[in-house]
């Protein structure tokens, strides 16, 4: 184990993914999944293998969900076009999660004094999806400036290049420094703090070089007990390095949350007003 790292310099730049970090769509994804499952009597969904479908393309987390549920006598293309109308019905029902304005209102209020927090959102989920599911929420959403959001389809991510590798935080940081005002020094990846869900996302934001708080959703969590620490250095189930840059466990670059309620600023050198 590490020696936990304590000497980080303040957080300059918030990341934050979306489904099931800001909004409850983890839940509404699992409701719609269930929905169609029915139909064929088979699920419900649970936790065991939802939380082996994140982080895969779509059509591999659809063709395992299909084995699991043994449902051989559709395709994954079928099977995604039906999931998508009860999508579509759906994820307008979409609300914060507890925490989460706040959390947006007051690292908005930095704006006001000299330690300014520069927010991004990087998500996985493409700009239909997005749309549909934050179309209600766009106050909530504003403080995300546009160039700043970048979704799972953003031409500015290399095809291939999603979650679990670093560069939709990269990204995003990228465009957060090329609208820094003149003269103003550029963040530096570990001036960054990322928010996320989901372990491909906690991976993705180790491998940027970024400081990350998880806070899963507890099935998610109950799920992967006891195996917490390997998710907080980026190793996920797999300790086996690749190139990408990982962290070692205990090495105190992320930490895990129960959820964005009464959020530690102070840990982080972030200010409030």
């Amino acid at each position: 184990m590490a020696t936990p790292k304590t000497d980080f310099p303040p957080v300059r730049a918030c990341l934050f993914d979306m489904d099931g970090l800001l909004i409850n769509t983890e839940d509404i994804y699992t409701l719609c999944h269930n929905i169609l499952l029915a139909t064929y009597s088979a699920g419900p969904m649970t936790w065991s293998i939802k939380s082996k479908l994140q982080g895969r393309p779509a059509h591999e987390a659809i063709s395992l969900l299909l084995n699991w549920a043994n449902i051989p006598n559709i395709s994954p293309a079928e099977y995604t076009q039906k999931l998508h109308i009860i999508q579509a019905e759906q994820f307008p029902n979409a609300a914060p999660l507890p925490g989460v304005e706040k959390l947006l209102r007051d690292l908005k209020a930095t704006q006001k004094g000299d330690r300014k927090i520069y927010l991004a959102l990087a998500t996985s989920s493409h700009e239909g999806h997005f749309k549909i599911k934050t179309q209600h929420l766009v106050e909530m959403f504003e403080v995300f400036e546009q160039d700043r959001r970048v979704l799972g389809d953003d031409p500015r991510i290399p095809k291939g290049r999603g979650k679990p590798s670093p560069d939709i935080y990269l990204v995003a940081l990228q465009a957060i420094n090329q609208g820094l005002p003149e003269g103003e020094e550029k963040i530096r990846p570990e001036e960054c703090l990322v928010f996320e869900d989901g372990i491909p996302g906690v991976i993705a934001g180790r491998r940027a070089g970024m400081r990350v708080v998880w806070v899963p959703h507890p099935g998610l969590a109950q799920e992967y007990l006891g195996k917490e620490a390997k998710i907080l250095a980026g190793l996920g189930e797999d300790e086996s390095a690749d190139l990408e840059q990982i962290g070692t466990v205990g090495d105190g670059w992320a930490e895990q949350l129960e959820s964005l309620e009464e959020f530690p600023y102070e840990k982080y050198g972030i200010v409030t007003f």
